[in-house]
């Protein structure tokens, strides 16, 4: 079954330069906790540092919502953020990321924000993918470990991503057979894997849909400021892919005030303010969870 969300058909606003210092800002009905270092506790979002890592400045954030407790079961949101670009304010690094905190809100959600490895294997990659199997790889060790020592159900993990973090829900999310089993479900914003011609390895569109096989009917909710050219010029073709959901997000309709846009609209932090397109992503995020799991 497909259930294709509104397509709310309102102009995205035109690209902005970086506000300027003394421009206003919108008055934020969430704040993404920062992150610190310390013990992982209800509230708190912290800098961890795997293992297998030790002694480098490769690291995952963990954030505990509000509601946790020992030996209680919550599912999980792993986030990949997108490229460093600072004409969005995107600095590419875990510490900065907002999408899954925003669809997931402050209780409810164990929330992950995994690295992408430098091809040095000793520090996060801001642009791109660094080495694309130790990255794969650090996944794969360390959502289960997560899970087994904070509650996480590994029954209902989902992937989400914004920008470069949107391709690399498939491009990483779905490198191999093993870590694409670790997902209930898909989403993202703003870029889709095969959808246009990006300059990283495998961009091509035989080698998405490679990956996009591994999805296997599961649900999938892509949103985004434009979805024309993902919808019409890729995926309307290959709906049997999975259970797809889109969301048009005219982000200008958040974020405005009467001097004009007030915010980038490639921006992860678009679920931070009240909206209906936030109701609606966090709707399928919901439904998701209620709905039966897959065999």
């Amino acid at each position: 079954m497909i259930r294709v969300g509104s397509l709310l058909g309102i102009a995205a606003i035109i690209a902005a330069p970086l506000i300027s210092s003394d421009a206003p800002t919108p008055d934020w009905e969430l704040r993404t906790p920062t992150m610190t270092d310390g013990p992982p506790a209800a509230g708190h979002r912290v800098r961890v540092t795997a293992p297998e890592y030790a002694g480098t400045d490769v690291h995952h954030s963990l954030y505990l919502p509000t509601d946790w407790q020992p030996g209680h079961s919550y599912p999980v949101i792993v986030e990949y953020t997108g490229n460093y670009w600072p004409p969005a304010g995107s600095t590419g690094r875990a510490e900065d990321a907002n999408l899954g905190y925003g669809l997931g809100g402050p209780k409810g959600f164990i929330w992950v924000v995994m690295p992408y490895i430098e091809e040095n294997r000793r520090e996060n990659a801001v642009t791109w993918w660094g080495d694309k199997q130790a990255t794969v790889d650090y996944c794969k060790v360390n959502l289960p470990r997560i899970c087994a020592e904070y509650g996480g159900d590994s029954e209902n993990v989902f992937v989400v991503g914004f920008s470069r973090g949107a391709i690399g829900t498939s491009y990483i999310g779905l490198a191999d057979d093993e870590i694409a089993a670790l997902w209930r479900g898909f989403m993202v914003y703003d870029h889709f894997d095969g959808a246009k011609s990006w300059s990283y390895p495998e961009s091509d569109r035989a080698a998405a849909l490679a990956r996009l096989a591994r999805l296997e009917g599961r649900p999938f909710l892509v949103a985004g400021g434009d979805l024309t050219r993902t919808r019409t010029q890729f995926l309307d073709d290959h709906l049997e892919l999975a259970d797809f959901t889109f969301l048009e997000v005219p982000v200008g309709e958040i974020f405005t005030i009467p001097e004009g846009p007030i915010i980038h609209p490639h921006t992860d932090l678009w679920m931070h303010q009240p909206s209906r397109f936030r109701d609606q992503a966090r709707a399928w995020l919901q439904t998701t969870l209620d709905s039966p799991t897959r065999n």
